[in-house]
């Protein structure tokens, strides 16, 4: 996990929040953030003196509060553990929001990042694989509320198959869809396929473990620097259209 060992679940959650809190309004107060974890003022602020006193938050009685860089990391990893386990249990268990969120609150301060990033490949294999995808995820629901078995896998290999020979007719024809990611609009995902240049993004990028075969999806075009904003492997990040234009992408169909 990144910084922030030591630190209990609960802190964590107060970082989450204020990172949350943040967000959505700019700044964080005392009471923002006990309506946000249903506590009361004077649990919140003695979350706040200790994360304080620990370099995370920077905290002033009756002042905003704001998270120091070393908490503003700390807070992200806990926000991409929510997020990446909350699309596992949705996307993928098919559970609904409610459970899924109540599970990820729970599991999000205990899971280690080897186990994670298993989770987010196997995400991005489901999505990849042919013979993964929502025909797979379909037959999985069935299973899961009446037991039914009776998908034949036989038949579903014969409906990969024909899936394959759409797709190479569709790239043999040139129609496939492959886009540079600053000209997706937001909403869109796909795979990347292509990552070009240098750059110090790039490099970041790696670090992250963002590479060909990554799903990435654009969150929003309209910041007020007018940079991207996506979302790939649990990270939020915020690109130059310069360094948007040279990840090429294949969108996702459907």
């Amino acid at each position: 996990m990144a910084n922030g060992e030591g630190l209990s679940s609960n802190m964590e959650d107060y970082l989450e929040a204020i990172y949350h809190i943040s967000s959505e309004k700019q700044a964080a107060r005392a009471k923002d953030i006990a309506e946000r974890m249903q506590v009361n003022k004077s649990s919140v602020t003695g979350a706040l003196r200790s994360l304080s006193q620990k370099g995370y938050v920077n905290y002033a009685p009756y002042d905003i509060i704001t998270l120091t860089a070393e908490g503003q990391t700390v807070a992200k990893d806990v926000v991409r553990r929510h997020e990446t386990l909350k699309e596992f249990f949705v996307k993928i268990l098919l559970l609904d929001d409610e459970e899924a969120e109540e599970a990820s609150c729970k599991i999000e301060h205990a899971i280690s990042d080897k186990i994670l990033d298993r989770i987010i490949n196997f995400v991005e294999f489901m999505e990849i694989c042919p013979r993964g995808g929502r025909e797979w995820l379909k037959g999985f629901r069935r299973h899961c509320e009446n037991g039914d078995t009776t998908l034949k896998c036989s038949n579903y290999i014969a409906t990969c198959l024909e899936d394959l020979k759409k797709r190479e007719v569709q790239m043999r024809n040139g129609s496939e869809t492959a886009v540079a990611l600053n000209e997706m609009d937001p909403g869109q995902r796909g795979k990347i396929i292509k990552i070009s240049g240098s750059s110090a993004v790039n490099r970041q990028l790696s670090d992250m473990g963002v590479s060909p075969g990554s799903i990435i999806e654009v969150e929003s075009l309209e910041t007020a620097d007018g940079n991207v904003d996506v979302k790939v492997r649990g990270y939020h990040l915020s690109l130059s259209k310069d360094d948007a234009g040279k990840i090429t992408v294949e969108l996702h169909q459907g």
